[in-house]
């Protein structure tokens, strides 16, 4: 049982409740919805929606064979990504040996042109092998046609 006095109500067992504000409550009024009218359905119309609820096996298999379409193209799609990845990779590896490897070859070509004395090979050709300078009428000139190349067919005049 309880007592409402003002503010404070008493319970039964003798312990006080308080109520914050009015006791009487006023309750929240929702605005006036208009009701559209019900717009008929025929049986044709319910039933194909009740079919289109249901799964049928027909579809079920054209989206597990999507699916399964579907997660090997992702699979074969990222094995070309992950191919192209490491061809990049190897083509970098392979692009720093080429630079490496030039690098060795230039100083090696270096180091053996700063080590020619050209005075001794002229000393050597002329003294031991018997070679001499081209005279006058030795040298004869031919148009090469274009190519990058000639080929001796006959015997070279002294």
């Amino acid at each position: 049982m309880a007592v409402n006095t003002g503010n404070k109500r008493k319970t039964a067992y003798g312990k006080s409740v308080y109520v914050q504000g009015n006791t009487a409550r006023k309750l929240q009024t929702v605005p006036y919805e208009r009701e559209e009218p019900v717009k008929r359905v025929s049986n044709r119309t319910r039933k194909n929606r009740d079919r289109a609820k249901h799964m049928n096996v027909a579809s079920v298999l054209s989206m597990a064979v999507a699916m399964v379409a579907a997660g090997i193209i992702l699979t074969w799609y990222l094995m070309l990504q992950s191919d192209i990845t490491n061809s990049i990779k190897r083509i970098a590896s392979l692009e720093s040996q080429l630079n490496e490897l030039k690098l060795e070859n230039d100083e090696n070509y270096s180091r053996i042109t700063s080590n020619v004395d050209l005075e001794e090979v002229k000393r050597v050709a002329i003294q031991e092998l018997g070679m001499r300078y081209a005279e006058e009428g030795q040298i004869i000139t031919f148009n090469g046609e274009g190519s990058d190349y000639v080929r001796q067919t006959g015997k070279i005049p002294d």
